[in-house]
């Protein structure tokens, strides 16, 4: 497997340290990448996010959504029903899974749904007043004033 040195970015950019682990996370899942259930990831607006998984056969009670240190996490476990039903082929896929995303900083579930086989989730960031870009005003105060304020 590639390994990357990612030194040359550390030495300009503060507070990524979870920029390793990511990378490493993305690129051990895309060589083993499983693709049950598919889903899709769509960005509605600027701040919202949904995430969409074909579940079909899932009922509610058979899925769960999860936040966990910073990752989505989506399981789904379909109880066997011991009917004595006998299948010529089974298409529909009822196995068990686990399926991971991992979300930004402030990024938050505002909820999901089940309808018609899809389990919908939707993200919404939501950064805090403190973290938000404010613009400063400057004053044309001249050294001198500054220092008898000061004094005062």
């Amino acid at each position: 497997m590639r390994e990357f040195d990612l030194t040359p970015l550390f030495r300009s950019a503060i507070g990524f340290d979870r920029l390793p682990s990511l990378i490493d996370t993305a690129l051990r899942t895309s060589v083993s990448a499983e693709t049950y259930p598919p889903y899709n990831i769509e960005k509605v607006s600027d701040d919202a996010y949904r995430v969409t998984l074909a579940v079909a056969g899932f009922a509610e009670s058979d899925l769960g959504v999860e936040v966990r240190d910073g990752t989505l996490i989506v399981k789904g476990e379909k109880a066997e029903a011991g009917n004595g039903t006998t299948y010529l082929h089974r298409g529909i896929a009822g196995r068990a899974f686990e399926r991971r995303f991992q979300l930004a900083e402030h990024v938050q579930v505002s909820g999901a749904s089940l309808v018609n086989g899809l389990l919908t989730i939707d993200l919404v960031r939501e950064v805090p007043e403190a973290l938000k870009p404010r613009r400063i005003e400057i004053r044309g105060t001249a050294p001198a004033e500054i220092e008898a304020r000061a004094a005062a």
